[in-house]
């Protein structure tokens, strides 16, 4: 199988692909992978920010309460939609101490955990279009990425100048606070 990425295109709209992406199956040995960002593009971070729109931020609070986030639903239904035809996983900010309660929200929220969910390492925060395009090359090194979702605009602006396929999560609000921790705190 190839290492590369298909596609490399923009989709913008969920259910539309380019002409160019090969439709994956999940008869593929191994199966193609959709992964997909977890904050603000399968869940709704809003009742937790007020934890580091404060100073001093209280990070501790704002993953702690990561459990309890309204899911997204447009984002769950196109996670659902891939599944049916791919490898779900996940490429998140989120700090490796909050796998569990991801791992019990994913479950909650009936979405596959089996595939591949990496998340950041202690001390690590380098800007997520940095963090997470390093995650998704090692990735497509051993298997074909069909899809990329992320609300990130940035993250979405360096996968696509990589050649990866990107569906813009745009169905929660842009905010402030989270786009400042996700590019210059490294913190989602």
């Amino acid at each position: 199988m190839s290492a590369k990425p298909s596609g490399g295109g923009t989709v913008r709209r969920r259910g539309c692909a380019p002409r160019a992406v090969r439709v994956p199956d999940m008869n593929d040995d191994p199966p193609a992978l959709a992964l997909f960002d977890l904050d603000g593009t399968l869940s709704d971070t809003r009742h937790r920010l007020h934890y580091v729109e404060r100073t001093p931020k209280d990070w501790k609070a704002f993953f702690r309460a990561a459990g309890e986030d309204p899911p997204l639903a447009e984002g769950i239904a196109l996670a659902k939609e891939w599944a049916a035809r791919c490898e779900v996983g996940y490429v998140t900010g989120r700090p490796e101490h909050c796998r569990r309660a991801t791992v019990r929200w994913l479950k909650a929220q009936g979405l596959p955990v089996g595939g591949p969910l990496w998340m950041r390492a202690a001390r690590d925060f380098r800007p997520a279009r940095v963090a997470k395009l390093e995650r998704l090359r090692a990735l497509a090194r051993d298997r074909e990425i069909a899809v990329v979702v992320d609300d990130d605009t940035e993250v979405c602006e360096v996968y696509e100048k990589a050649g990866f396929t990107v569906v813009r999560a745009d169905w929660m609000p842009a905010n402030a606070t989270l786009a400042k921790a996700q590019e210059s705190e490294g913190r989602t």
